[in-house]
């Protein structure tokens, strides 16, 4: 045995990782504290934190003055060219790495709490998350809506610092709060025999929460001027979604048998959460106008933008006018999530449950919950 399984071996991995957490918060807080125009406002607050709270003030950008963030509804671009600190809503190439290996390092530490309360080796637990992938999106949503009504000239749903909870990426932690609570709350239960099925209970939860957010949007959008219903986009996008994705998997069924013998219905989810990001991409870039919706909506993230100018131009000019710049993104997404199911073989489910099926949990969420988003954004014209 070496010095590393030693201490593991004497502390315990849990520990061990909330232990490195802490070190991680201290290292980050000091040098914030040592170095702040370095550290803050050119690292972490250009890249991380800016774009949070250009998107919660529903600015065009946001820029670091001595005083403090100031948002800017117009004028970035000559913020840039005179060399400020300017932090623009979405993502960039800096911030997506950063929320990737943060990530993978929650993960770790979910999987280690899993672990110690001998739960997630039954995969119809991944089912009972589902639900908080879709609130994820429709909560955000809800930010969006308080974006629009800042810009019509209403009072905002719910107001900065507050709103920044529900914007990418924090949303991501407070959906794992959120879930977490719930999941312990309901295995509690079960363990006291109050409730037949935690995981069960525990989608029950997720599901009413998503109804009560969607009915909130829908009464937004019908007692409102900043909002409009438009059904017709959430009807294509769930309905084309679910035609790809069960056609590809039943195509694996008689064509290639192993991409699905490992994950089952699970792959079949799996594919359908980035069909649902992949198809409301398309909608939104290159159909509202057949569906009748007068709205323009712009990637964030870079690789839908480099998919999108990449196809321009290599695209005749003809076809794009035919079919638009965006599908490549949607074939992207249906391969790379069949080529993550065929991985998730059944000897690797077997011999690391707990690992599978938070990695399928984690692997669905970043497709379903910006789809979802996208989808309900356009749904509701917010």
């Amino acid at each position: 045995m070496n010095t590393f399984e030693q201490v593991v071996d004497e502390y315990g991995a849990g520990r061990l990782w909330v232990a490195s957490f802490v070190a991680i918060l201290v290292a980050g807080l000091g040098a914030v504290l040592a170095f702040p125009r370095a550290v803050w406002d050119r690292f972490l607050w250009h890249y991380f934190w800016g774009p949070v709270y250009a998107d919660a003030e529903a600015a065009s950008c946001a820029v670091m003055t001595d005083s403090g963030p100031e948002p800017l509804y117009e004028g970035c671009t000559a913020a840039v060219q005179q060399g400020r600190i300017v932090a623009e809503p979405g993502y960039t190439v800096v911030s997506e790495i950063g929320y990737m290996l943060i990530l993978v390092y929650m993960l770790v530490g979910v999987y280690l709490l899993l672990d110690r309360l001998e739960i997630a080796e039954d995969p119809k637990l991944y089912f009972a998350f589902v639900p908080f992938m879709l609130l994820g999106g429709a909560l955000r949503t809800v930010e969006d809506a308080t974006d629009r009504a800042i810009e019509a000239g209403f009072a905002p749903i719910v107001d900065y610092p507050l709103s920044s909870l529900i914007i990418s990426p924090v949303i991501y932690g407070t959906l794992f709060v959120m879930t977490l609570a719930t999941l312990i709350l309901c295995l509690k239960l079960d363990r006291e025999g109050y409730v037949d099925s935690y995981y069960r209970s525990t989608a029950a939860v997720g599901g009413v929460l998503v109804a009560v957010t969607i009915l909130y949007l829908t009464g937004v959008a019908m007692t409102t001027e900043y909002s409009t219903l438009y059904p017709s986009v959430l009807l294509t996008t769930v309905g084309l979604a679910t035609v790809l994705s069960y056609g590809l998997y039943r195509a694996f069924e008689s064509f290639a048998p192993e991409v699905n013998d490992g994950t089952g219905y699970i792959g079949l989810v799996v594919i359908w959460g980035h069909a649902i990001d992949g198809v409301a991409n398309v909608v939104l870039a290159d159909w509202l106008d057949v569906l009748n919706v007068p709205l323009t909506y712009y990637p964030k993230h870079p690789a839908n933008a480099f998919i999108i100018a990449t196809t321009e131009a290599l695209q005749p000019a003809g076809l794009t006018a035919a079919i638009g710049t965006s599908w490549p993104f949607l074939v992207v997404k249906l391969v790379v999530a069949s080529l993550v199911v065929w991985l998730f073989n059944e000897e690797f489910l077997d011999e690391s449950p707990r690992y599978a099926l938070l990695l399928l949990v984690a692997v669905t969420a970043v497709g379903l919950g910006p789809g979802t988003r996208d989808m309900l954004r356009a749904t509701f014209a917010i």
